[in-house]
């Protein structure tokens, strides 16, 4: 499998990390990048194949994986537009583009999965949902699996509208995670503890409990349950956030962040 990288960004790096690390002989991988510091990085710590045209890295690609900045994406795209062919699969990464754009400018022929990873994908932890179009063969969906699990999990949706979800979901979710993390923080320095030991009590409690989570999916409630025993201070802290509608709150937020995703991809509903 021969795959061209547009763009060599953090994401893209992470993605090929993953791939070569360990090496996967089946694999070969481009990667077209106009800034020659990218490049020659990415030549030396992956032994990869760089390019600074992106019309002559796409040329024989089986997958071609845009992981460029959304704001630049129909530039890019109308730069390849007649140099991928059908039978590649355009794979994106890139928030808030979506299949329809992409056939636009490549053709309504093309076979495109639109997928979104989170941040937690730059150190092998990330998950990310994707959405296969409806041309795309099981190979094709097995080749964008592969690419993407490179970095983490991989969940798949049959409705691309449900991408803003994910996008609210997972995507900003790890920004929700770190506002708890330096609220806990903030709150265990008013109560007098130094700095640092605020800083290590509330992330490592945030990644310990993240780490229970991982190994029970679905079971977030009873997990809390069994640490609230009645009358306790958990349960104090838990009645409290109850009352001041913290639900409400997140849910709230992560509508938001739909909502926001949907104006960014051009969906005004």
């Amino acid at each position: 499998m021969l795959i061209t990288f547009i763009g060599g960004g953090n994401m893209a790096t992470a993605l090929i990390s993953g791939l070569v690390n360990p090496p996967r002989t089946h694999i070969r991988i481009r990667v077209s990048d106009p800034n020659p510091e990218a490049r020659e990085h990415l030549e030396s710590t992956f032994k990869v194949t760089t390019f600074a045209d992106s019309r002559e890295a796409v040329e024989g690609a089986d997958v071609v994986l845009l992981a460029i900045k959304p704001q630049i994406m129909s530039t890019v795209l109308d730069q390849l537009k007649d140099r991928v062919k059908p039978g590649q699969l355009v794979l994106s990464i890139a928030a808030g583009t979506t299949m329809n754009l992409i056939h636009e400018y490549l053709g309504q022929d093309m076979d495109v999965v639109r997928s979104m990873p989170n941040t937690p994908a730059l150190i092998g932890h990330g998950i990310t949902g994707a959405v296969a179009g409806s041309s795309c063969t099981k190979v094709q969906r097995q080749q964008a699996e592969e690419i993407l699990m490179a970095a983490g999990d991989v969940v798949w949706l049959n409705d691309e509208s449900l991408m803003d979800a994910v996008t609210a979901i997972s995507g900003t979710g790890p920004a929700y995670f770190f506002l708890l993390a330096e609220i806990l923080a903030e709150a265990a320095r008013d109560m007098g503890l130094p700095a640092e030991t605020a800083d290590r009590l509330a992330s490592i409690t945030c990644f310990g409990a993240g780490a229970m989570l991982a190994s029970s999916p679905g079971e977030a409630g009873e997990l809390r349950r069994r640490v609230t025993s009645p009358n306790g201070t958990t349960h104090a802290a838990m009645s409290l956030l109850d009352e001041e509608g913290y639900r409400d709150i997140v849910k709230r937020a992560a509508e938001a962040a739909r909502r926001r995703s949907r104006e960014l991809s051009g969906d005004t509903k």
